[in-house]
C-alpha cells in the first residue's frame, strides 16, 4: 500500500531540488521542531547512501527523549534509488528502530514539477509493517513538507 502527501512550496524545482540533495538543504528542514539534523555521508547516485544523525536540542524534546528512555541522538541511513534532477527522486529508509521488529527498508518517492511560481510535491510514501507505524511515518514526512515549505516562504 502506499500513502500520498502533496504540498505546492514558493521555490522553483531546482531549489526544492536543492534542498533535498545537499548536505546543508537536508539540515535546514528535515528534523522536527527540537531536533536537528546533522547529514555524516552523502552519496548522490542510484544506490548511493545518505546516513544522518538526528539530536534533540530543545529543553522538551530532551525531556521527552529521556522521559521515556530514548536516546537523545539517533543515526539513520537512506539509500536513493532513483535520481532524476530536478523532477524526481526516490530512497529507501532503513527501518531498523522498531521493538521487537526485524530491519527491512521503506520506499519513498519525490516528484518534483512546476506549479506557477512555484513547484508542486507529490511524496508517495510505501506503508510500514503495520497501520500505527504507518501513521507515524506520514505524520512525519508531512512534518518535513510542512518545515521545508515554511523555509521557502523565508518563515
Amino acid at each position: 500500500m502506499t500513502e500520498t502527501i502533496e504540498r505546492t512550496v514558493s521555490a522553483p524545482p531546482s531549489r526544492v531540488w536543492e534542498l533535498w540533495t545537499t548536505a546543508a538543504g537536508i539540515s535546514s528542514w528535515w528534523a522536527p521542531e527540537g531536533f536537528r539534523t546533522d547529514v555524516t555521508k552523502l552519496d548522490l547516485t542510484p544506490g548511493g547512501e545518505l546516513l544522518y544523525t538526528m539530536t534533540a536540542v530543545a529543553p522538551e524534546q530532551i525531556a521527552f527523549m529521556e522521559q521515556y528512555g530514548m536516546p537523545l541522538s539517533a543515526e539513520s541511513r537512506k539509500y536513493f534509488t532513483e535520481l532524476d534532477e530536478p523532477r524526481r527522486l526516490a530512497y529507501r529508509s532503513v527501518v531498523d528502530f522498531v521493538p521487537d521488529h526485524e530491519p527491512y527498508q521503506q520506499l519513498t518517492t519525490v516528484e518534483l514539477s512546476p506549479a506557477g511560481d512555484g513547484t508542486r510535491i507529490v511524496m508517495r510514501v510505501e506503508a510500514m509493517h503495520d497501520e500505527e507505524w504507518t501513521q507515524r511515518l506520514l505524520a512525519g514526512r508531512a512534518n518535513e513538507l510542512d518545515n521545508l515549505a515554511a523555509l521557502l516562504a523565508g518563515g
